[in-house]
């Protein structure tokens, strides 16, 4: 009989508690996990060095790089989180593969402002590292989870494409290698639709999943309070900067409140309200409608510092105020579009604030008005979207669920 206190045996118990089988978590009640989080303060740093860039370009040019660098990093976190949605089982190498794709990201960060030009090539490599470390997270749920495998191996093809055509877009000029990385997004996002409609038992989780759909719009949120701060800084505190900065609290805080009671939490509702033991075209609905609301809560962002600022030195141009407009715009328009999509009554009263805020930004344009009454205003309409639907959450006319 083996002698269980030796070290041979030590070592083989200690590794059987730290190294475990992936295995599929979908029926599991969880929530996001500590590594989740802690992974996610990498992405704060991302979005934080783009609104840097795309405050020095306030342009059209300036707002297509912004979004489409933005996409690049969106992706590369939902990849992660449909990953761990599935199959976090926290081991060992689980953590060291999500720590290796962290610092990745941080690397990503450090590049950003520079990610079309002098470091274009360090940006690429961290999408790489990125690509060859869900690779090889997959690659264990196929080897470990046999309902898994058709959804594990699409998923790995759809990485290794997408990962070649990173690597490509090194060796040809910079505008084909920003084709490329556009087709590298695109063969990957057509996975999880495929998936959606493949045989395999394999759904979605549908309460982990807006959980940390949550926790990146809270960060993305946070660009613009931290915007706000840093504006009223460098405005000095001058009385035209700090009407600025009051308002977009208010329209910051507003659009908090109308995601988290309201957009965010009718969207958990109709998730639940598909349940099921297969992913279905609510949840690609759900998840490919984050880029745009996302995306627009990162712009106001970025608009808020620059109108704060501009508003203490004299006139905010034009520009500035439609970034925020616009943002708003795209933001309501996303929670619209995304209900309808989600909703099998396909309910449509809130495409009309979108054409509210729009009607804003228009008058603006006319009037050239002042950039508090622009923010004042745009605030004015995302307060009235959160009564109105408070009103209606609490009469029953809307079924929603705590995010």
């Amino acid at each position: 009989m083996a002698d269980r206190s030796s070290p041979r045996s030590a070592l083989g118990a200690l590794l059987g508690g730290l190294v475990r089988a992936p295995e599929l978590r979908t029926d599991d009640e969880r929530s996001a996990s500590r590594l989740e989080l802690f992974f996610d303060l990498a992405f704060v740093l991302v979005v934080a060095e783009l609104a840097i860039d795309f405050r020095a370009d306030v342009t059209w040019h300036g707002e297509l790089v912004f979004a489409g660098l933005f996409t690049t990093v969106w992706w590369a976190w939902v990849s992660s989180t449909l990953y761990a949605n599935r199959f976090d089982h926290d081991d060992v190498v689980y953590r060291l593969l999500k720590l290796g794709s962290m610092a990745a990201v941080v690397g990503m960060a450090a590049t950003a402002t520079e990610a079309t030009g002098t470091y274009f090539g360090v940006f690429v490599g961290c999408q790489l590292v990125l690509r060859a470390t869900l690779f090889l997270q997959y690659l264990r749920a196929h080897r470990h989870v046999a309902g898994a495998r058709p959804i594990a191996r699409l998923y790995m093809i759809g990485t290794v494409i997408g990962a070649l055509l990173w690597a490509v877009s090194l060796a040809v000029p910079r505008p084909i290698g920003f084709a490329l990385w556009a087709a590298a997004i695109l063969v990957e996002v057509l996975v999880p639709l495929v998936a959606t409609r493949s045989s395999a038992d394999v759904p979605l989780h549908v309460e982990h999943l807006p959980e940390r759909f949550a926790l990146f719009v809270i960060l993305v949120l946070g660009e613009s309070v931290a915007g706000i701060a840093h504006g009223l800084h460098s405005a000095h505190w001058t009385g035209s900067g700090l009407l600025v900065a009051a308002l977009g609290f208010v329209l910051a805080a507003a659009l908090w409140w109308s995601y988290f009671d309201l957009a965010g939490a009718r969207a958990k509702q109709l998730l639940s309200e598909v349940g099921g033991e297969r992913s279905d075209h609510s949840h690609d609905v759900y998840v490919f409608g984050q880029l745009p609301l996302t995306l627009a809560l990162a712009t106001i962002g970025a608009g808020l510092e620059l109108a704060v600022v501009q508003s203490g030195e004299g006139e905010v141009p034009t520009g500035t105020r439609l970034v925020l407009a616009g943002g708003v715009v795209v933001y309501l328009l996303s929670v619209a579009v995304t209900e309808v999509g989600m909703s099998k009554k396909g309910a449509r009263r809130g495409l009309w604030w979108p054409v509210v805020a729009a009607a804003v930004a228009a008058v603006d344009v006319v009037l050239e008005l002042p950039a508090a009454v622009v923010v004042g205003a745009l605030a004015a309409v995302v307060v009235a979207v959160v009564v109105i639907g408070l009103v209606e959450r609490s009469t029953g006319r809307v079924a929603v669920e705590e995010v």
